[in-house]
């Protein structure tokens, strides 16, 4: 950690909502006026969607999976962070999407990579949205480093069933091979992913409240109004739980950490807990 160049990480699996996390975030850091370097997760990968599809057709999978530390470069991941809380620097580079339209047009091939390269200079923080945020192991100890992180981790049903519909309506897959995707995944899910959320600050855990017994015929993703989502802090206290259970309607404590919200109050929530949070942080490193 450091005072003079923070480090926010939010860490979670494919399919599990991190991206609305980081709009949150990004929308906070607009209206305080903070200068953010923007790290996605993928850009650690290892193996481009071409190199990925050739070691699957082998029975390889390259180094099993995204999910597996293995196909990820996550020593240069750790290195960014100890660069970046040591000086405010470092190197990353961006994995080309096919909705990445301003790098395709540039040259890009979807499912590749650009050049490594070193952050913007004179930012105020680094934030990262990816799958190893909070890794700690015998090799590497990404969370060391992460002044607030944030665990996105809805229950594996809705989980599986988001992934899905995303994966079929919004990037083409057939069901039946974004379902080998999960069951490929599943050893490194339960190893490298699911450890990282006993290391994190805040984890928010969106539950349906409809039936989702079988996520692989379910039609469509539980709303947020057919939703709870429970909200666990590790330091209790640095929240005003009387403060939020009068701030969102609704709310309750189901432990003493604990908090559970509708739904629909997730992006009041996250405003009323993680703005003050970044706010913070700039003030420490002001003082710095």
């Amino acid at each position: 950690m450091s005072k003079r160049h923070p480090i926010i990480a939010v860490t979670g699996s494919s399919g599990a909502g991190t991206t609305t996390v980081s709009q949150t975030f990004s929308r906070t850091f607009a209206s305080e006026g903070i200068r953010a370097a923007m790290v996605r997760g993928d850009s650690f990968h290892r193996y481009t969607r071409e190199q990925m599809a050739r070691l699957a057709a082998k029975g390889q999978f390259g180094e099993r999976n995204h999910f597996a530390l293995a196909a990820n470069h996550i020593d240069r991941l750790e290195a960014l962070f100890y660069d970046y809380s040591q000086a405010g620097n470092g190197r990353c580079r961006q994995y080309v999407h096919d909705e990445d339209l301003e790098l395709v047009n540039a040259g890009y091939k979807p499912g590749t990579f650009t050049p490594w390269s070193s952050l913007p200079p004179d930012t105020d923080l680094l934030f990262y949205e990816g799958l190893h945020g909070g890794v700690v192991c015998d090799d590497f100890n990404i969370a060391e480093y992460v002044d607030l992180l944030i665990g996105v981790v809805p229950i594996v049903n809705l989980e599986w069933i988001q992934k899905i519909h995303r994966d079929t309506h919004q990037r083409g897959y057939s069901q039946e091979a974004v379902v080998e995707t999960i069951l490929n995944r599943m050893d490194d899910y339960v190893r490298d992913i699911v450890p990282q959320f006993s290391h994190t600050h805040i984890n928010f855990q969106r539950i349906p409240l409809v039936d989702t017994s079988n996520p692989f015929i379910a039609r469509d993703v539980p709303s947020e109004d057919e939703s709870m989502v429970v909200i666990h802090f590790r330091n209790t206290r640095e929240v005003d739980f009387r403060w939020l259970l009068q701030a969102i309607p609704q709310s309750s404590l189901s432990r003493h950490d604990t908090l559970v919200i509708p739904g629909p109050k997730l992006a009041l929530a996250m405003d009323l807990i993680l703005r003050p949070m970044v706010q913070q942080l700039m003030v420490a490193k002001a003082f710095a």
